[in-house]
């Protein structure tokens, strides 16, 4: 079942609604939209459980308002959509951009509800190199980021999404199809939300979001991730939350959820499935 939201700013955000059982709720990454979570989708709600996830607002088939664009609103629209299905005690997943929504979402609304939280690649706690976090990425490579993808964002996604799945570095063998898939989610959404999200996902810092988390948390990420470095944030993140839980795939890229679509599902499910489940 596929459905959509109106929220309190008139936005139109797209779900997806499968199966039945204990709820997980799916958080995409940039500038990608639910489709990125389809194979885990299957796989888990064909092992029992309702797993439901959204397109952010300016991304794949939700409306494209021109503001918004930052990790509070987005975790704003989770908190709408979750009111909206009045879902109590289940779990979120976030990869990437998503990771820091789920992140903000959890800290912010869901205490009282999230009873298990999974980190996939996420860009918590802090992207950005600054003074107070000097581990982190250059400002240049997001300013070129804007750059390129004001430039031809066409051309710009066809290179990042063979860096985005490891491909420009044979970690993983190339598809085509999988490429040409990126592109067409990336094209579908709007360029005034994936320039301002490049802003959301590398400069918002979530540190004490992590901080006051304590439901278990899955920190699972890919060692050959070269668009989210594990050093710069999936292991802060660890040495941040209460109950962290590390998992690593090895040779992974960032885009771990399709390439390593079965060691994902499979992790997801074993967590999951630990002690009292949702």
């Amino acid at each position: 079942m596929t459905q959509m939201l109106t929220t309190e700013d008139g936005s139109s955000i797209y779900y997806k609604d499968w199966g039945e059982g204990a709820v997980i709720v799916f958080s995409h990454g940039w500038p990608l939209s639910s489709d990125a979570f389809e194979d885990q989708m299957l796989f888990l709600a064909e092992h029992g459980y309702r797993v439901i996830a959204f397109d952010r607002r300016g991304h794949g088939r939700s409306s494209q308002p021109w503001a918004g664009h930052t990790i509070d609103q987005y975790a704003k629209d989770l908190h709408q959509l979750i009111e909206h299905l009045n879902l109590d005690n289940f779990a979120l997943v976030g990869h990437s951009t998503g990771g820091a929504v789920v992140t903000r979402y959890t800290a912010k609304y869901g205490q009282q509800k999230v009873t298990k939280l999974a980190l996939i690649a996420a860009v918590t706690p802090l992207m950005i190199k600054r003074e107070d976090y000097p581990d982190g990425v250059d400002p240049e490579v997001f300013d070129e980021m804007r750059a390129n993808l004001l430039d031809n964002r066409a051309d710009f996604y066809l290179d990042f999404a063979k860096k985005f799945y490891g491909y420009d570095k044979l970690f993983n063998k190339k598809s085509e199809g999988v490429v040409q898939n990126f592109w067409r989610i990336a094209m579908q959404g709007s360029i005034k939300a994936h320039y301002d999200c490049i802003e959301a996902f590398s400069e918002t810092d979530l540190r004490e979001d992590l901080k006051q988390i304590t439901v278990p948390t899955l920190v699972l990420y890919g060692t050959a991730d070269e668009i989210v470095p594990p050093e710069i944030c999936s292991q802060h993140t660890l040495k941040l939350l209460k109950h962290g839980v590390e998992e690593q795939i090895k040779g992974a890229s960032h885009g771990l959820c399709t390439t390593h679509k079965n060691e994902v599902s499979f992790a997801l499910k074993q967590f999951f499935a630990a002690g009292s489940v949702l």
